[in-house]
């Protein structure tokens, strides 16, 4: 795929073109659309899915996803986001067939007071992000994935997840005290 930035694209909007492109039938666009919707898609499922063959099938079948429903996009530009639903869905599928006894949504409640501020990760956290993620419930690891890795703000998390905001909030909070508590000696 040509770099975007040498005309001046941003990777949103060569996106958004290589989706119209797709749609009318451009097989190189599809191929193309596939290789940045796995570049997007693979440092979130990384920080998701540990097992390194797992998270292959579960990329793999993402693409295929991605494919198949691709016609019924109606906002290209919405891609990116629409891809990272997509994952979602199919990484919380796959968590749950890996872990049957674990509740994937396992959560402190999501009510939390009004005026509430985003908590802030401790220094150093986030280039140690990745390899802490892995004690961390699914839900939240979702979410510190999207916010600290993937720079999402918690709305658009929430739309990625279609959860309430606050929940996004609770799952942020839980997450970065699980986090606290594996970094304490």
């Amino acid at each position: 795929m040509p770099d975007p930035a040498a005309d001046g694209r941003s990777p949103a909007r060569e996106a958004a073109w290589l989706v119209l492109r797709t749609q009318s039938g451009d097989r190189a666009a599809l191929e193309s659309l596939l290789e940045h919707a796995l570049a997007e898609l693979r440092p979130y499922a990384a920080a998701m899915i540990a097992d390194e063959d797992v998270r292959g099938d579960v990329l793999q079948e993402v693409l295929v996803l991605v494919y198949r429903k691709l016609p019924s996009l109606r906002e290209p530009r919405a891609f990116n986001a629409w891809a990272r639903r997509v994952a979602s869905r199919e990484i919380f599928r796959a968590l749950r067939r890996l872990r049957r006894h674990e509740r994937a949504t396992e959560e402190l409640s999501p009510d939390l007071p009004d005026g509430h501020e985003e908590p802030a990760a401790p220094d150093g956290l986030i280039e140690r992000l990745p390899a802490l993620l892995e004690g961390v419930s699914p839900a939240s690891r979702a979410v510190l994935a999207l916010h600290y890795l993937d720079g999402l703000t918690l709305d658009e998390i929430a739309g990625v997840l279609e959860i309430p905001s606050g929940t996004v909030k609770s799952r942020l909070a839980y997450g970065l005290a699980a986090l606290r508590r594996a970094l304490v000696p």
